[in-house]
């Protein structure tokens, strides 16, 4: 997925308001107007880069004056040493946007990291690592491009582009003929006929209800390896499965080898680690 430059600005502006207030007192006080220098973004572990763009963005909205470098680009696998990114220019400017612009290439170099390292435990399986909506509340397309940058698949963005029928959606139909599954595929289908559907199998039993019913895709939730490989059988090409739930990198491959086509992670954007990247200073 691709964000527009005009959403990071406006998110970059926001989080600099936030950080600044009525000033920036230290740099203020200690940094002269006129000095200038050169400092690098520089990894400080190994990680795959996401977020580059906001940080450019923070530091030209200080000073127009700053002049940005690639080094790498999002997506880029690099070593500890690396350097990210090289800044020349206005020394108030610089410093002034470090935090800011560290936190949103922490951040999001922490998720596109982790979800390579999900992405490598499948190789040679068929399976796609899939994000979910567990992010960071105005995050969202922000994660879930770092997501993208770590080689992940992007699941639905809102509860607006895929009907997913889930379990409470299911107890709030439990008295529907001739079951709550085909009722609720048979009320979507009929609602939002060009939506593709996915409905949350908690047994076995249920996932061939929504195969029989025409789901499009199968959710299947905290399913053992082996009601995995059945489920898949029940698919039988009809519909594509999806495993979730409490999905680890010890258990990722495990999950794999049973067939299913996507596997989604919601630890991708909820519990991603923020990587160490810091500003230096080059003499």
């Amino acid at each position: 997925m691709e964000l527009s430059p005009s959403e990071i600005r406006t998110a970059v502006k926001s989080a600099l308001a936030e950080d600044i207030g009525r000033g920036d007192v230290t740099t203020l006080a200690t940094v002269p107007k006129t000095l200038a220098f050169r400092a690098v973004l520089r990894a400080r572990e190994p990680l795959v880069v996401a977020g580059l763009e906001f940080a450019k963005a923070a530091f030209l909205q200080l000073s127009s004056s700053v002049r940005v470098e690639y080094l790498v680009h999002d997506g880029t696998h690099v070593g500890r040493g690396d350097r990210l990114l090289r800044l020349t220019g206005p020394a108030r400017a610089i410093l002034t946007a470090e935090r800011v612009a560290l936190n949103y290439v922490q951040r999001l170099s922490g998720i596109a990291t982790l979800t390579a390292q999900f992405v490598a435990a499948l190789k040679g399986t068929r399976a796609q690592i899939l994000d979910t909506r567990k992010t960071t509340p105005g995050w969202r397309r922000f994660e879930k491009y770092a997501v993208a940058c770590g080689g992940g698949k992007n699941h639905r963005f809102g509860l607006f582009d895929l009907v997913l029928i889930k379990d409470n959606h299911l107890a709030a139909l439990q008295a529907e003929k001739p079951n709550a599954v085909a009722a609720a595929i048979q009320r979507a289908r009929k609602r939002y006929p060009r939506l593709k559907v996915e409905v949350e199998a908690d047994t076995l039993e249920q996932a061939a209800q929504a195969v029989e019913a025409g789901a499009d895709i199968l959710l299947l939730d905290n399913m053992t390896p082996a009601q995995l490989r059945q489920a898949v059988k029940i698919a039988k090409g009809r519909a594509q499965t999806e495993a979730s739930g409490g999905v680890r990198l010890d258990t990722v491959r495990a999950i794999a080898d049973s067939g299913v086509d996507f596997i989604s992670v919601g630890a991708l954007t909820h519990s991603a680690r923020a990587v160490d990247i810091g500003l230096d200073f080059e003499m």
